[in-house]
């Protein structure tokens, strides 16, 4: 009976039990919480993104949904709970706030009880935060946070390795370094550092943070030497990194020998890029102005995108200048910038017989538009624009005193997208300073149709037929001109009676016709009509004066136009020639190439109407015009042309064997003529002066050398005792001619230079400047590569190339015209020369001396001859400008730092001489 009670009880707990545990099991299903901490920590999902704590748990949210049935039905949303840790494990009060990475060529050594660290190699590192730690041998003190590193030095006492300090953007290299891991704090002996173009070296650095730092005993210099050839040293320097040092007494010493001028502070700007301040004067001497203090400014950046210049000089005798140059820049989008000059200057003194004083000024603007900002339209400026004599007056500039010529531009253009058509518009503007007369174009409009084929189907199938090649375009151009003087001499009529009296306006339309056909064997033929027609503003007759004896002048104004239209047929090709030499000579061949054209035209006389004759002299000589000459696009040819027209041109080419190339049969190519051309034409239709005049011009290089270039117009036709053409061909009293020489130019120059060719491939020539021109009187243009032309270009001697040991350059100009006289006696030619001619010569590695120069052949008139010395100091330069001859003499001693940074602190010693 107990055995039965016994079976019983043990299978009541059982069922307990199994109910107990289904019960807990109930519950724990209903806690996901539960479930997902335990799941997150001791079985992460495979895969799962680790960038932070938040991402994995939704990773692992996502995942769980792939196995995980909430007991409540249609809602599957997880409940989380943060769990708190029951471990709280406090940090050490001396802790590091992030981890030390380092590295040790030798070997560690690690002190527990001293709580020391030690790092032995030439090259051992630590890296905390974005300190960077490099040294033969560290010490970190884990009790002070203190690491120490200091130099190595070989068994003969030769420094093996220094150590640098790394921090943001300050770098250093030092004796001894002791620095702060957990302050940021640092002291240093023996130290250099840069900040931007200068070097500083301080006996003892305190670095207070990683913008401040302290140094005592302390210079600074541009000289990247370690005994640098000058420096500026002070006993207390403050540098706050990469803006500014600012010390207390200061003075300069040069090869380590102090110069006794002190300063009793000194506030130096180290940031790069822009920023505001002062811009040091020159001081100069000139015979005509006495003493000045030139090129006294400031330069204000006003914001992101404009900035201002300006400048000033003041002179003992009471002149001035002042400049005020604004500058303007936007990204990707447009830059440019204005520059006005004001002069105004005494000469003598008041009171005298002759004194005089004269007030003139100038106006630039340049503006340019990226290409990216509107594809298809641009935009821009340059006008230079001003008073007649202002470049004349300019002080201390030779080039500018000689430039008679000044040009503006304004550009519009735009292009259509998938479109036939563009347009442009200009102004333009062009003075000459000597006859002070000031053209001005506003507008000129300029519409062209790009070459149309109305016959040609839309979708061509096959060969296309020769009517689909026809082609039609459109070229017109409308424009108008006046000028005035702002000289009272030249015309006592205010400006604007003088702008409104001589405006002109015109247009010119074009309409050329062409037909593409397949080549002809060696021949290409090319048929041709255009039609041209002009618009006028004016007609201008000449008529004689019986009475006076003289040729008058009447102008009647209205709307007038005249047309012309020509028919023709081009035929051209290409003949080659080869002549060669036999093997093993120099010179292997020569190749001669032709390029005759010929065409065959006719062109109505469809303008005689225009055309007058009418009595020049007393003699009763006469002479033929048309009413529209002197209109802007000229007047059409009087008469018929029913002819051919002709041209040829030809090219020379030899092949000589290279001996500088080891190769077998190894040859190289010389151009001895580029081009050599001839062109004219015949009229069959007129009974006189069929043959035309004769174009004649070549151009070579010879040699890579000798570049000539030369033009002329020849007259096939003999003159009378006056000069007036005759029905008589010069062939029959000079057969060995090619006509009268009408007028026509010529060109040469060369450069030679010493030094291998290697060695001088990359080396930046001295050229003129070039483009728009500068202020030398203020030195700023219109931006800072042009700042740097200039001053470049007004001091060669500071900027000499010692690479060369001597160069040449050599230019020559020739120009000559034919002209009828102002009295219609007769013609006379006119003949203009001159020459141009630098050099250098390396008189050792470090002195070199050149010259340069401007002849007026002419005029028998030396424009210009200067001559400079340079002297190459390393981090200093030293040039000496002269010129002793010439209207504009001067003489420059100039000695300066080569750092941009401290160009201002140069020693200047400048005078001018004018001849009047």
């Amino acid at each position: 009976m107990n055995n039965n009670y016994k079976g019983k009880a043990k299978y009541i707990s059982a069922s307990l039990a199994v109910l107990l545990l289904s019960a807990m099991t109930l519950i724990s299903s209903g806690s996901n919480s539960s479930l997902l901490h335990f799941y997150k920590i001791l079985t992460p999902i495979k895969g799962a993104a680790h960038d932070n704590e938040n991402g994995n748990i939704v990773n692992s949210i996502h995942e769980m949904k792939k196995y995980i049935i909430d007991t409540i039905p249609g809602d599957d949303t997880l409940i989380i709970q943060t769990k708190v840790d029951t471990l709280n494990v406090k940090a050490s009060k001396d802790s590091l706030d992030a981890p030390v990475v380092y590295h040790a060529d030798d070997s560690m050594v690690l002190d527990v009880p001293g709580k020391k660290i030690y790092l032995y190699g030439k090259d051992a590192r630590t890296k905390y935060k974005d300190n960077e730690l490099t040294a033969p041998g560290i010490e970190f003190d884990q009790s002070t946070n203190l690491v120490t590193a200091s130099l190595k030095k070989d068994s003969l006492g030769k420094v093996i390795a220094f150590p640098t300090f790394n921090q943001s953007d300050f770098k250093s290299v030092s004796d001894t370094i002791e620095f702060n891991m957990k302050t940021g704090k640092g002291l240093t002996k023996g130290t250099y550092t840069q900040q931007g173009e200068m070097y500083v070296y301080g006996e003892k650095i305190k670095k207070v943070d990683d913008k401040v730092f302290y140094a005592k005993n302390g210079r600074f210099t541009t000289c990247n030497l370690d005994t640098p050839h000058f420096a500026f040293v002070s006993r207390k320097i403050k540098f706050i990194n990469k803006k500014m040092a600012i010390t207390g007494p200061v003075h300069p010493e040069f090869e380590g020998i102090p110069l006794p001028i002190y300063l009793p502070f000194g506030i130096y700007p180290l940031s790069q890029g822009r920023h505001s301040g002062l811009l040091a004067p020159t001081f100069t001497a000139n015979d005509q102005l006495g003493l000045a203090l030139e090129g006294l400014g400031y330069y204000k950046v006003l914001s992101d995108n404009w900035d201002i210049t300006t400048r000033g000089t003041l002179y003992s005798y009471g002149g001035w200048t002042a400049s005020v140059s604004p500058r303007y820049f936007k990204r990707y989008h447009y830059q440019g910038s204005f520059n006005i000059d004001y002069q105004k200057f005494k000469y003598n003194f008041k009171g005298d017989p002759d004194y005089s004083s004269s007030k003139t000024f100038n106006f630039r603007w340049g503006h340019s538009v990226d290409s990216k900002a509107r594809p298809g339209v641009s935009f821009s400026a340059n006008v230079n624009a001003g008073s007649s004599k202002f470049n004349s007056l300019v002080p201390n500039s030779p080039m500018r005193n000689f430039s008679n010529r000044l040009y503006s531009t304004i550009q519009y253009a735009k292009v259509w997208k998938d479109k036939p058509y563009n347009i442009s518009i200009n102004a333009n503007h062009n003075q000459n300073t000597v006859d002070r007369i000031i053209n001005v174009t506003l507008p000129e409009v300029s519409f062209n149709l790009n070459t149309q084929y109305p016959f040609r189907r839309k979708e061509a199938a096959g060969t296309l037929k020769w009517y689909e090649n026809i082609g039609l375009a459109l070229n017109s151009n409308a424009k108008s001109l006046t000028y005035f003087s702002d000289d009272k001499t030249v015309s006592p009529l205010p400006i604007f009676n003088q702008i409104t009296n001589n405006l002109q306006w015109g247009a010119n339309h074009n309409i050329p016709i062409s037909l593409s056909l397949p080549q002809l064997g060696p021949l290409q033929i090319m048929p041709s009509v255009s039609y041209t027609e002009r618009w006028y503003q004016k007609k201008f007759i000449r008529s004689w004066n019986a009475v006076d004896n003289k040729v008058d002048t009447n102008i009647t104004r209205g709307f007038f136009a005249a047309r012309e239209m020509s028919y023709g047929v081009g035929v051209s090709t290409r003949i080659f020639g080869l002549f060669g030499f036999k093997k093993g000579s120099k010179i292997q061949a020569i190749r001669h190439e032709i390029r005759p054209t010929i065409s065959f035209n006719y062109k109505p006389d469809m303008n005689r109407r225009s055309y007058y004759n009418t009595q020049i002299d007393e003699t009763g000589r006469e002479a033929r015009f048309s009413v529209y000459e002197g209109s802007l696009f000229g007047a059409f040819g009087e008469g018929k042309f029913g002819g051919i027209s002709f041209g040829l041109d030809n090219n020379i080419q030899m092949k000589v064997r290279n001996k500088r190339d080891t190769a077998q049969d190894a040859s190289k190519k010389i151009t001895l003529i580029d081009g050599l051309s001839l062109s004219g034409g015949y009229n069959f239709l007129i009974d006189s002066f069929q043959l035309s005049l004769l174009s004649v011009s070549a151009r070579t290089n010879l040699f890579d050398k000798l570049n000539i270039t030369a033009n002329a117009t020849l007259d096939p036709y003999d003159v009378d005792a006056k000069g007036e053409r005759i029905k008589q061909l010069i062939w029959k009293r000079k057969w060995a001619t090619l006509g009268r020489l009408m007028g026509g130019n010529v060109s040469m120059s060369s450069r030679f230079q010493g030094g291998s060719k290697k060695d001088n491939k990359n080396t930046n020539q001295q050229q003129p400047l070039t483009g728009q021109p500068y202020n030398p009187a203020t030195g700023m243009p219109l931006d800072e590569y042009q700042t740097e032309a200039a001053y470049i270009n007004s001091n060669p001697a500071e900027f000499a190339d010692f690479s060369i040991p001597w160069s040449i350059n050599l230019s020559y100009s020739l120009r000559f015209t034919r002209e009828r006289k102002a009295d219609y006696s007769g013609f006379q030619t006119n003949f203009y020369q001159d020459v141009n001619w630098n050099g250098t010569l390396g008189l050792s590695p470090r002195w070199q001396i050149g010259m340069n120069g401007f002849y007026n052949i002419t005029q028998k008139e030396l424009g210009t001859l200067s001559l400079s010395l340079s002297r190459e100091m390393h981090c200093w330069q030293m040039g000496i400008n002269i010129s002793p001859v010439g209207r504009y003499r001067f003489f420059n001693i100039s000695i300066s730092p080569k750092s941009g940074i401290l160009r201002d602190l140069k020693i200047n010693r400048t005078r001018y001489f004018y001849d009047f």
